[in-house]
Parts: C-alpha cells; sequence; structure tokens
C-alpha cells in the first residue's frame, strides 16, 4: 500500500476505520467484582479505553472468535451462551458452582482494521513498543508513509469463588494457546507480597522486548509501571493488594505479502482484583 505522507487515502477511509489514539487503548473483561461465592451471577462487561475515553466495547458478536473459562481443574467450558453484548447494563454473567480460582478468556477474530498517517502511526508504534513495524519501516524507508493494519484483541480474567488457594493452578500459570499472552507466573490471589513475575508468549514463544504495561483500574488515566521483558520474556511487577489491576502488551509483524494492511497487531490484556 502506497500513500502521500500525511494523508489517508481514500481507498483506506473505505475500507478502514480512520484510528484516534483509542485505538490503541485496551481491551478486557471486566466482572463486577473479581471475587465471588459458589453459584453467584457475576455480571461482566467488555471494556475499552482509558481515562475519560473509557467505554463499553461495541464489539459484535460474530467477532468473538474464543470465550472459554477454565476451572481449578483446567477443565474448559464454552462461554457463548452466557454473553449477551451490549446488553441495557452487562454484557453477559458469569457462573461457577465451585470455589477455587477460574480463568476466562476471550479472543477476537482479526477482521479489526485501522489506518493512520505517517507520523501518528510511528507515535503509536513508540508509545505501545511496536519495535518489528519501527524496525520495517525504517528498514524499508517507509517512516514518512501511512500505515494500515489488521488487528485481533485477546484477554483473560482470573476470578476467584470463595475463599482463595494456596498454590496456583497450571491454568493461570502456563499459556492457554492465545496468540499473544500475558502468564502470570504465580496465582495472584495466591501468595502474599506485592511482587508479581509474568511472561509474555507470542505465538507460543516467549517473547522478548515487548512492552508491559501495568493499571489501576480505578485511576486508569496512565500505567503505574511499565517494563520490556528480559530475553526469556520475563517482567516484574509491584502491586498493592486491593483494588482491580490490568496488565497488557501490544505486538505486531510486518505483512510482507501483497496486501490492503501492512502489519497484523494483537492486543492482549490480563486482569484481576482484590476484594
Amino acid at each position: 500500500m502506497k500513500s502521500c505522507p500525511g494523508i489517508v487515502t481514500t481507498a483506506l477511509l473505505a475500507g478502514f476505520v480512520l484510528a484516534s489514539s483509542a485505538h490503541a487503548h485496551d481491551f478486557w473483561i471486566q466482572p463486577q467484582a473479581y471475587w465471588s461465592q459458589a453459584n453467584a451471577s457475576i455480571p461482566i462487561t467488555l471494556q475499552v479505553g482509558h481515562g475519560a475515553e473509557r467505554q463499553r466495547s461495541q464489539i459484535r458478536s460474530g467477532r468473538i472468535a474464543r470465550v472459554v473459562a477454565f476451572a481449578p481443574d483446567g477443565a474448559a467450558r464454552d462461554m457463548h451462551a452466557d454473553l449477551h453484548l451490549r446488553g441495557a447494563s452487562d454484557d453477559g454473567h458469569l457462573h461457577f458452582e465451585t470455589s477455587g480460582t477460574y480463568v476466562v478468556v476471550l479472543e477476537t477474530d482479526n477482521r479489526g482494521r485501522s489506518a493512520l498517517p505517517a507520523q501518528r502511526f510511528n507515535k503509536y508504534a513508540q508509545q505501545e513498543g511496536l519495535t518489528p513495524a519501527l524496525d520495517y519501516r525504517q528498514r524499508m524507508g517507509k517512516m514518512a508513509t501511512d500505515a494500515a493494519e489488521s488487528y485481533r484483541r485477546v484477554t483473560k480474567a482470573i476470578v476467584q469463588v470463595g475463599t482463595a488457594a494456596t498454590q496456583s493452578g497450571s491454568h493461570i500459570t502456563s499459556p492457554l494457546g492465545l496468540p499473544l499472552e500475558i502468564v502470570p507466573e504465580r496465582n495472584p490471589y495466591a501468595a502474599s507480597g506485592s511482587d508479581l513475575p509474568v511472561r509474555v508468549y507470542f505465538e507460543g514463544q516467549p517473547l522478548a522486548g515487548a512492552l508491559v504495561k501495568l493499571t489501576r483500574l480505578e485511576h486508569d488515566d496512565v500505567p503505574v509501571e511499565e517494563r520490556r521483558t528480559d530475553s526469556s520474556g520475563r517482567a516484574r511487577f509491584s502491586l498493592t493488594r486491593n483494588g482491580n489491576w490490568l496488565l497488557n502488551v501490544v505486538w505486531t509483524e510486518p505483512v510482507t505479502a501483497p496486501s490492503e494492511v501492512d502489519f497484523d497487531t494483537i492486543f492482549s490484556s490480563l486482569t484481576f482484583g482484590f476484594p
């Protein structure tokens, strides 16, 4: 795709969303409470954005490729029937019959599209740590060229039912098959202290050099901490054991074959909260 610097072409405007800074905003599952009792009905909403731009997501049900709850024993249950997107006050309900720590996973398809003028795309790539995009654009002499991307969103929420466990289950501390995934190396509900080590996986392999952000959802204008993953895909954060928390990461790859987009991007998040 070629375009004049600073101008989004007519073709792009016909087929893409002209992305604002809100495009880079995070997407996550927001339970009414991350801690609950067995057999309770827990309303959830799908949230996107931060601060004044935070809102319920308007994603269509046809774009949700996967929504699964992993039980404490690791068993997976499809949750599509529990969603009713854009309801009056929520987007669905969670219901768990037994105590333990559950992980709810949601993945969209990659049919999201956006286009940005060159300077705005470069700024967005810098803010989100998208070094593959910046390196590719510099190497190909395209820093002054507008850019388009396809994108998908993936998210996990850790929900505690009943008393917190003292150990971490493998469904919490191991990858669950998402294309880009933040995996805590211990159950944030199980251990004392404020140290939370995480590992980021891309297509099943540890991802080095990704920018991971930690945000307190009650005060979500700016992240509390930002960390780059090391050579083994690890980063470590400090958090207080109260309130609701979001970890997010974004990654992209250049699309080198003929395509209407220049990059294929994934937004990934992990949320949890304390009573």
